[in-house]
């Protein structure tokens, strides 16, 4: 592919340990509580699980519509992300404008269909009122090595997507190496996404600082050549406090504090928010 011509970039071992070294560093550095809210306002809210219901998300927007009120130092997570079914049920519920609505979409999480059923479940998505759609790449495509098939696949469903944000899982666990990762970022963004995310939080790996660093490259090569501003989302097993100042600290030394906003970084989580308030707080707080 021609695009992967211009960036033809690889990466070693030393490079990046050295990366994560030198952001493990400036986290260390960071003043916990103010990254810490920071990083919370990042959150995508997550809930994808096989037995979600109506009552359930409905619940949790209910909390979402609160936060403010039992936390009013706090600032409220970034955005919701659910199945598309339960879209609906979000949109019915929140009363927080700034809150955005986002739903996986295109064969979540295995993304082992049509491209014509995924560009029609990311119409619906958008039709039931998703401000942004999370899909998957093709990773058997990918690892075959059809990256103009990939390429196509997520321009298609940009297309899809309307005015709403695409973010683009890469499923960085399964790529098996970090030129693999950068490869599949650059195409992702080259055809459109507007975020490229880690993972879907359904394999054994999820998001690393390993797969962060090099995603974050992607995003700066083709930021200088372009000036596009592309977002970037960790998930995928980010449970700790520690994991999330480190994200925050990987895209500050490789991006810039451009990036340090939920315009253009996001955290797919669950448990990391009830953990940021335990932190904060001093005190186990379960709230979420």
């Amino acid at each position: 592919m021609k695009i992967l011509e211009q960036y033809n970039r690889t990466f070693s071992e030393k490079e990046i340990n050295e990366a994560i070294q030198k952001a493990k560093e400036t986290a260390s550095k960071f003043s916990r509580t103010e990254m810490l809210k920071l990083a919370f306002n990042c959150i995508d809210l997550t809930s994808l699980n096989s037995d979600d219901t109506f009552e359930k998300i409905e619940k949790m927007t209910q909390k979402v519509n609160k936060f403010n009120e039992q936390y009013p130092e706090m600032p409220n997570v970034a955005a919701m992300c659910v199945y598309p079914n339960f879209i609906g049920s979000i949109r019915k519920v929140l009363t927080n404008s700034e809150i955005k609505v986002a739903s996986v979409t295109g064969g979540f999480p295995s993304s082992q269909t049509f491209l014509e059923i995924k560009t029609q479940e990311t119409r619906l998505c958008v039709q039931r009122g998703a401000d942004e759609v999370d899909m998957v790449i093709s990773i058997g495509e990918f690892l075959n090595g059809d990256y103009p098939y990939i390429h196509h696949e997520v321009k298609k469903i940009r297309k899809a997507t309307g005015d709403a944000h695409l973010k683009v899982i890469l499923e960085t666990g399964l790529l098996q190496n970090p030129d693999l990762i950068y490869k599949a970022s650059i195409i992702s963004i080259n055809a459109g996404a507007d975020f490229i995310k880690t993972s879907t939080g359904k394999e054994k790996i999820g998001a690393t600082p390993e797969a962060v660093y090099v995603m974050s490259k992607a995003i700066k090569d083709y930021y200088e050549d372009t000036n596009e501003t592309i977002g970037l989302k960790p998930a995928g097993g980010i449970v700790e406090t520690d994991d999330a100042l480190l994200y925050l600290a990987i895209i500050k030394n490789v991006l810039g504090d451009e990036w340090l906003n939920n315009k253009l970084f996001r955290i797919g989580a669950s448990r990391l928010a009830n953990n940021i308030l335990t932190e904060i707080y001093g005190k186990e707080v379960k709230y979420f």
